[in-house]
């Protein structure tokens, strides 16, 4: 079946698009009226060239050089210096996914005509996604202020025939590459070049995908912490609706509502319902709505954030089509995405802190009451032991990772630009955050499986049942100790998959 076209006109895109674009790959597309805005907005920096007006980035240096004017036979010349000297990023590449959409996310910038670049850049953007060819990109490098200079202008060497590129799984000089797609290199005209290295593209195409994969742990992780509650024998009390009511955070209601649905008639909750032998549970079972619920809340706010900036413009200067002004402006400033990248790193870190307190109550037979690591024949077998300190390790490492970029800044370009957001950090941290996170719980996956194994003959509520049997077709019950590795790997898989959420809703209809 032929691929949806993802066309990129003048409606907003949606963070469901992106989602698409990730997962699928399909092709993109500019509408007719994209193509008339941009031609439009050209039409007045060919004017001013036309003209001789001095305009900061058309016929002036960059950055500090600002007040030195170009010659207008080498303006051509002006933004190829431009690229070349500003891929200046190091480390190893950016993974194919993120180039693909710091790609797709510039196309969308320049598309919207306020950049006074040609339709040929545009067009030759979307021709590289459509063909495969993807820029080299260093990942580090970039401050988050004029925008991602750095990663941009790696994708631009590949446009103009410099730098390095991904083509069918070979990695190969920028022009070869193209050469291969059948593409031929621009030769960046005035304000080209700019319009292409100014942008937020780097810190949003991290930032996206961490949010997505977030966004996906919210449910999942109210499916896991709901099966080690039933596996410890928790209360429902905490989650009773007139206690999230009168606190008024919708998504400490959301949260409650999910865990009463997904254990509601559990033959294992039945099972000690009317028995005082727990009162109240610890924090991490009984204020599960309260932790998953804030986080639910804050990824809301980075969501709009994020959603603002995608379809923003985020260039410098700015050409406005309808009077012929051309601005100069700070758009560039990574701070709106810098701020909600660190929140987010912050948010999704706390999913995997309270889970590591649960698969901790999992494993102390002083507290759960089943075999210590929950395994047989302790001693011989170690069980669940070093899955928790994998678990651990990670939590451990989020505290840091979670640290702020954004509260750093350190001035560049001779002071010209005296404050930088530290924003591309920011989203790389909460990706690689958001990643641990998917294997902590996967971690609570694992153990809550055998916990809940463990209270046989009693039997988990049906969707939880649902999601034990959807993890046993891929990872038998720990009989004895075996390569724990394999086990983790799979489990991260069912989360990442969505798989998990999945199997859940089979039974409990759609979580909220």
């Amino acid at each position: 079946m032929a691929k949806r076209l993802l066309e990129i006109g003048q409606n907003d895109i949606s963070l469901q698009d992106i989602r698409y674009f990730i997962e699928e790959t399909p092709p993109v597309g500019l509408s007719e009226a994209v193509i008339n805005q941009v031609n439009k907005s050209r039409q007045i920096i060919e004017d001013i060239v036309e003209s001789g007006r001095v305009v900061y980035g058309v016929n002036t240096g960059f950055g500090k050089f600002a007040d030195v004017r170009i010659e207008r036979e080498a303006t051509a010349e002006l933004q190829r210096r431009l690229v070349l000297s500003h891929a200046a990023g190091v480390g190893d590449p950016m993974p194919a996914e993120l180039v693909r959409l710091m790609m797709l996310l510039k196309i969308k910038n320049l598309a919207q005509g306020y950049s006074g670049a040609r339709l040929e850049v545009v067009e030759l953007l979307v021709d590289m996604l459509n063909r495969g060819v993807v820029p080299v990109v260093p990942q580090q490098g970039s401050v988050g202020a004029s925008g991602d200079l750095a990663p941009l202008a790696h994708m631009a060497a590949v446009m103009i025939g410099e730098g390095e590129a991904f083509y069918e799984d070979e990695r190969l000089p920028g022009a070869q590459a193209l050469r291969k797609a059948g593409l031929r290199p621009l030769v960046l005209q005035a304000k080209e070049g700019l319009a292409v290295l100014n942008g937020t593209q780097a810190i949003q195409a991290y930032g996206l995908l961490a949010l997505i994969r977030a966004q996906n742990l919210l449910k999942t992780a109210d499916v896991i912490g709901a099966m080690t509650l039933e596996a410890l024998l928790g209360t429902l009390t905490a989650f009773d609706p007139r206690i999230q009511h009168i606190r008024r955070h919708p998504g400490q209601q959301i949260v409650a509502e999910n865990v009463r649905r997904l254990l509601e008639n559990s033959p294992i909750v039945e099972s000690h319902r009317y028995s005082d032998h727990k009162v109240q549970d610890a924090y991490s079972l009984r204020c599960i709505p309260q932790v998953h619920g804030a986080v639910r809340d804050g990824l809301d706010y980075v969501r709009s954030v994020f959603e603002r900036e995608m379809n923003g413009v985020t260039d410098n200067p700015l050409v406005f089509p309808d009077n012929g002004d051309v601005l100069s402006g700070g758009n560039f400033h990574g701070e709106p995405v810098a701020l909600a990248a660190d929140y987010m790193g912050i948010l999704t870190a706390e999913l995997a802190n309270i889970s590591e307190r649960r698969i901790e109550h999992m494993l102390d037979p002083a507290v759960s009451e089943m075999a210590g690591f929950l395994t047989k024949e302790g001693g011989l077998n170690s069980g669940f032991m070093m899955a928790h300190v994998t678990a651990a390790a990670l939590v451990s490492e989020n505290k840091v990772l979670a640290h702020p970029s954004s509260v750093d800044s350190i001035p560049t370009s001779a002071n010209k630009e005296d404050h930088v957001s530290m924003g591309t950090y920011a989203a790389r941290k909460a990706l690689q955050i958001t990643e641990n996170v998917e294997n902590v719980l996967a971690v609570e996956l694992i153990c809550a499986a055998q916990a809940l194994d463990l209270r046989a003959p009693l039997k988990p509520a049906e969707p939880t049942e649902r999601v034990l049997n959807t993890v046993r077709e891929v990872i038998a019950h720990w009989a004895e100790d075996r390569f724990m590795h394999t086990d983790l790997t799979k489990a991260k898989e069912l989360i990442r998959s969505g798989k998990i959420i999945q199997a859940a809703e089979a039974v409990s209809g759609e979580l909220k």
